[in-house]
């Protein structure tokens, strides 16, 4: 089974209707993809009021792959973080959150994306280990932004640790922007495989002096043409050969091209869903 979403819901106009109200988008996207991506608990654990809502507003086989909140995979550098004295209490809480997803049968995965500079080496090994003793109850999906797990001399290694661990490897499609950047790898190292898609804007994934809420306005700014979104598709089609599900994730919503590319890339797949949530109507829309 091959799960195509996007990465939020909250800002997806072409798949909400102009009158619903912004605590009922999550509903209306339901009605065209059956996984999403909730992006808002890298930046802070929701609450398990949230949580329950997500779920109920959803179809029963709708899936949520939940990011790990960023304290958890060293995006703070070292800072101190404004909720949490400790990494196990960041766990903790963080399990506690999940938790609702899993009894619901909605977690596909919780992805742990790590920062450029968690790089190949001995002590960043061992914190992966660490996260599996926090997080061994859940799916877990790894994604790395650093090359030097993809080296030669180490990509092997990283694969096999992975299967290890039992952590999804996730396939990245982004731009290829030196050391902080990884290449497409269509490698599954579970019997579940997540890809997410970024765009291939080489300039705006660089910060480059940019301030951070500038950066986050080009950084996934990019429009798949019809080719580009074909090679995607063999990847995925490979993986699906090997796995029970895969998921897709489309990042590239800087300029609102996320929905419609996740679309183009439905029909070339030729996967049309059952089991969506009910499109709404505008208000004066007829039959």
């Amino acid at each position: 089974m091959i799960y195509v979403g996007l990465t939020g819901w909250g800002d997806h106009p072409d798949v909400y209707s102009e009158t619903t109200s912004a605590r009922d988008r999550l509903f209306d996207y339901s009605g065209h993809f059956p996984v999403v991506e909730v992006d808002t608990s890298f930046y802070a654990i929701p609450s398990e009021k949230n949580v329950l809502k997500w779920i109920d507003e959803t179809p029963d086989q709708f899936k949520f792959i939940v990011k790990g909140y960023r304290g958890m995979t060293g995006h703070l550098r070292g800072e101190k973080d404004a909720y949490f004295d400790t990494k196990a209490d960041m766990f903790e809480a963080f399990r506690k959150a999940i938790e609702p997803f899993q009894r619901a049968g909605k977690l596909a995965a919780v992805l742990m994306q790590f920062p450029p500079w968690f790089d190949c080496q001995f002590k960043n090994v061992q914190y992966l280990r660490y996260v599996k003793q926090e997080l061994g109850d859940f799916p877990v999906a790894i994604e790395f932004r650093n090359r030097t797990w993809y080296t030669e001399q180490y990509v092997d290694g990283t694969m096999n640790l992975l299967r290890e661990l039992k952590f999804i490897h996730t396939v990245c499609d982004e731009p290829q922007a030196g050391e902080g950047s990884v290449p497409l790898l269509s490698i599954a190292t579970t019997d579940t495989a997540f890809v997410r898609i970024h765009g291939r804007n080489v300039h705006g994934w660089l910060q480059n002096g940019r301030s951070q809420e500038d950066w986050r306005k080009v950084r996934c700014l990019y429009n798949y043409n019809d080719e580009e979104l074909r090679e995607i598709a063999v990847h995925i089609q490979r993986l699906a050969k090997t796995t029970r599900h895969v998921y897709v994730a489309f990042n590239n919503n800087s300029g609102n091209d996320a929905a419609h590319n996740a679309k183009e890339l439905l029909e070339i797949l030729n996967i049309h869903y059952n089991h969506l949530a009910p499109k709404q109507l505008d208000l004066f829309e007829g039959d």
